[in-house]
């Protein structure tokens, strides 16, 4: 398919060296009325295909884990400083050696390029360009190596094959493609429950279907905007990083994704990764302090606590309720958090419980859906913009000054 027979364009990607055209920082006129991070979600539900959109934002089993991620933190309430002097306030944080002008980033979401054109690379280097962590998915369809070369400081997120040879020939291509820091996600041992997805016409891969092709017509700005510009330009979207090789394509009447389970996988496994892996290290999915303590005792490097953002096991607790647990378990090692992750006092809440930084996927997602790079450099703003009026409030100037004496649990 040319781009004539398309009339498709495809205006190139600034490589991070270049200095982003102050044309380019226009925030689109589809943003006047964002002012906060759960503005995006009706934006992005909009303009997406019912199956694509479920993907994004619907949670296992009730959703129950879902509310309470976001509940958890009205259990905290704030105890400001006063008269504390805080016109020279910076929420820059420093990890594992590499400074951010945050302390929040990007969180792993599979199939970002589905809703997003290269939606991997959107938000991993407006991540970079705004000096904010971004972590990529192995459930990508953009090969690793161009996210990397596009943006060299994103993290890469992995699940684990099963076998020590495959776990070695995934790990010599991540660290080939340049990435410095892995994170290895092991709150999956077996696949969520479907039924949300079914019910929406989600699955992976996508199959081909009356319903599928009415959703996708019935959203042209999606459809040619992302979908066919994507076939005109890079050709059927396929799981590029999931193992070492190239994995199914993204919609097929016939072709299987490989999602053998991981039900075997243990402490062992990880130890392989220790031993391969010579760069940094972070384990995603800890929920428990006695976890905590043996990822320590295995060479971890960091700790995200998530419960997957309510999208694996109905009824878990949300992190924001076990983060201190887990940080006073290991205070040598780097604990961060995932999960519910919508305001400023959220990120502020987190960091009193002893996180040194969070991470948010669906608010970002829902942004790049909404308006690409620009979509994600707002919601990143505004959320920047958040975490400075509630230092200021709160009256610290640094954010390694915010402890627990600046916050209080609700009695229950």
């Amino acid at each position: 398919m040319s781009v004539t027979q398309t009339g498709l364009s495809d205006p190139p990607l600034n490589p991070p060296s270049v200095k982003v055209p102050s044309q380019a920082l226009k925030k689109p006129s589809i943003l006047n009325d964002v002012y906060c991070l759960d503005d995006f979600q009706p934006l992005a539900q909009k303009k997406l295909p019912r199956q694509l959109y479920s993907y994004i934002a619907n949670g296992a089993d009730d959703e129950y884990s879902m509310s309470l991620n976001r509940a958890a933190f009205n259990q905290f309430t704030f105890t400001p400083r006063i008269l504390e002097g805080v016109a020279g306030r910076s929420q820059s944080i420093t990890l594992f050696g590499q400074p951010y002008s945050s302390p929040f980033g990007v969180s792993p979401v599979g199939l970002a390029a589905m809703w997003c054109y290269r939606g991997d690379i959107v938000l991993a280097r407006t991540a970079e360009e705004c000096g904010v962590p971004a972590v990529m998915s192995g459930a990508s369809l953009i090969r690793m190596e161009d996210v990397a070369a596009a943006a060299p400081n994103t993290w890469f997120q992995a699940y684990m094959p099963g076998d020590e040879k495959r776990i070695g020939e995934l790990l010599a291509r991540i660290a080939d493609a340049g990435f410095r820091t892995l994170v290895v996600t092991v709150d999956l041992p077996v696949q969520v429950n479907p039924e949300r997805y079914a019910k929406n016409g989600f699955s992976t891969p996508l199959r081909p279907s009356a319903r599928l092709a009415f959703d996708g017509l019935s959203h042209p700005q999606w459809l040619i905007g992302t979908f066919l510009k994507t076939l005109a330009f890079h050709g059927m979207p396929h799981f590029e990083n999931w193992r070492a090789e190239r994995g199914a394509p993204i919609l097929s009447g016939s072709v299987k994704r490989d999602m053998v389970a991981r039900d075997h996988l243990s402490w062992e496994h990880f130890k392989i990764v220790r031993r391969y892996w010579q760069g940094t290290l972070v384990l995603k999915g800890v929920m428990r302090p006695e976890d905590a303590v043996i990822a320590r005792n295995c060479g971890v490097d960091g700790i995200i606590v998530s419960n997957h953002g309510g999208r694996q096991m109905d009824g878990a607790a949300s992190p924001m309720d076990v983060l201190r647990a887990v940080v006073d378990a290991v205070p040598d090692v780097t604990v961060m958090m995932d999960s519910g992750i919508r305001r400023g006092t959220d990120v502020l809440k987190a960091l009193a419980e002893g996180a040194k930084c969070v991470f948010n996927g669906r608010s970002f997602n829902y942004a790049a859906t909404a308006a690409g790079a620009a979509g994600v450099r707002h919601a990143i703003s505004i959320l920047r913009t958040e975490v400075d009026r509630d230092m200021a409030l709160l009256g610290i100037n640094k954010v390694n000054e915010i402890d627990a004496s600046l916050i209080r649990r609700r009695a229950a």
